[in-house]
This record gives C-alpha cells, sequence and structure tokens, in this order.
C-alpha cells in the first residue's frame, strides 16, 4: 500500500484558530456569535432589569426575552431601541435584530453555588487509625487488591469518623 506523505505545516495552529475554522465551515460561527446575547444580558441591562427580564432563547436573530411583570414589559417595551443598540455595541456583538418580550416565570439562573463537599472527604485519619487498616490487609499479598482494599477501608473509616462528628454536633 502507498501512504501518501501529506506536507508539513509550516506554523502551529492554535486549537482556537482550528474551532474557528471548524465553525465557519458548518456555518455556526454566527449563531455562535448571537448566543453571547444569553450570557451578555446582564452585564448589558444592568442588576435591576436582569432581576426581573431573562433571556429564554434566540430564533434567527430575535432574542426571546422572559418578563416576570407586566409593569416591566411595558417598561422593556420602550427600552426595546435601547437594549438592542447596548446589546449590539457590546464586544461579543451578537447581532441580534428584534427582542420578543413574554411575561412568564423567570428561568433559573445557571450559576449555581456549588455543593460544599460531603464532611466525610475532609475526614482525616490518625496514625493509629492507618495502624488498623494496615494490619487487616498484612495478609494481602496482590498489590493491586491490597491498594484498592486499602482505598475502601479508608473511605469507610473516613465515613465513620464523619459521621460520628455530625452526631456529636447536634
Amino acid at each position: 500500500m502507498i501512504r501518501r506523505k501529506r506536507p508539513r505545516m509550516r506554523k502551529a495552529v492554535s486549537a482556537g484558530e482550528l474551532l474557528e475554522k471548524l465553525l465557519h465551515s458548518f456555518g455556526l460561527d454566527k449563531r455562535l456569535q448571537q448566543y453571547s446575547a444569553l450570557v451578555i444580558w446582564d452585564e448589558v441591562v444592568g442588576a435591576q432589569i436582569a432581576a426581573h427580564a431573562r433571556p429564554s432563547k434566540i430564533r434567527g436573530a430575535v432574542l426571546e426575552v422572559c418578563v416576570d411583570q407586566p409593569a416591566w414589559m411595558q417598561q422593556l417595551q420602550l427600552m426595546k431601541p435601547q437594549l438592542l443598540q447596548k446589546l449590539n455595541e457590546h464586544p461579543a456583538e451578537p447581532g441580534i435584530k428584534e427582542i420578543f418580550l413574554k411575561k412568564g416565570k423567570l428561568p433559573p439562573l445557571t450559576e449555581e453555588a456549588p455543593e460544599p463537599p460531603p464532611a466525610w472527604r475532609s475526614a482525616v485519619l490518625d496514625p493509629e487509625e492507618k495502624q488498623q487498616i494496615s494490619e487487616i490487609l498484612e495478609a494481602v499479598e496482590d498489590p493491586e487488591l491490597r491498594t484498592r482494599l486499602e482505598r475502601m477501608l479508608s473511605k469507610q473509616a473516613r465515613l465513620l469518623k464523619a459521621g460520628a462528628a455530625v452526631k456529636s454536633d447536634t
């Protein structure tokens, strides 16, 4: 089988450039640019408006915004030209042509605070507990099995320790 050599690259291309070319070849670059409006909305309109109006989706070049109260809907209807101008002057340049306002419940914010790790993850075994685990595993000859059992027993000990700490706090 004859192997064809492809020409060498003259210079390395960044992953960003490759992704940009790929999106452009599929015609998704403009669509992605429009979706930036969902991300920049709060920054462009400010906290007061963002608390009552949140973008929900994009249809074509129309940004659909969900508004929680009729008074805010009326106010935003009057502010549409300014909002469009501010959106399209942003460095992300989403290219939105129209804003469609609808009344309804606001979609939940996507940036929720992550849950703290479970208490057992921060529990630390003292040397005596580690020694007990080592004594239990002395008879195990297989190193892989020994490592896995050690992890499991350590985790179990930390779970028990964290459970005991929670009970003593209450």
